[in-house]
């Protein structure tokens, strides 16, 4: 099994994948009488096809074992789909470039506390991940008429390790 290490995530190296949602270095102003921090347009909302809509949701995932053994990346061509923790605690993200309409090489990211993610539409990616315990997400994404996923087995899967220790569970 070919083993891919998570490296930190940054804007630059995921803007081929999508946006990081973060408050840290973004343009912001106050509002609300000076009461509210704003911290304004963090990622791009996407939702097309027929009848399409925004939708906004709590998921509450479960962590895996890891190291993560990755068999199953998936896409969503009519919409972005974004992350955002509720709470500081990490997750794994993984991302797939595409090619010709397949995944390539899997990359892995650990998030920051406070980091989210919005996948662009048609991004490869895994599913969520949190790490070592269970963990709500708030998330926007496409509802709508339409097929809306794609899923794709890989022949031999990856194992995902986070960086240090790699073992981490």
């Amino acid at each position: 099994m070919k083993t891919i290490v998570a490296e930190a995530l940054t804007r630059e190296a995921f803007a081929p994948f999508g946006d990081v949602i973060e408050t840290e270095g973004t343009e912001s102003f106050l509002i609300n009488n000076g009461k509210c921090r704003r911290f304004h347009d963090l990622a791009k909302v996407e939702a097309g096809g027929e009848n399409a809509r925004v939708l906004i949701n709590i998921f509450r995932g479960t962590p895996y074992p890891m190291p993560l053994t990755l068999s199953m990346v998936e896409r969503h061509p009519l919409g972005s789909q974004a992350f955002m923790p509720t709470t500081p605690a990490p997750f794994l993200v993984v991302v797939c470039p595409d090619e010709a309409g397949r995944p390539g090489r899997p990359r892995a990211f650990l998030t920051a506390p406070g980091q989210g993610v919005n996948y662009a539409r048609g991004t490869w990616h895994g599913v969520l991940t949190p790490i070592g315990k269970e963990q709500d997400f708030v998330v926007v994404d496409r509802g709508g008429d339409g097929n809306n996923v794609e899923e794709h087995f890989f022949t031999e899967p990856y194992s995902i390790a986070l960086p240090e220790t790699g073992n981490a569970s």
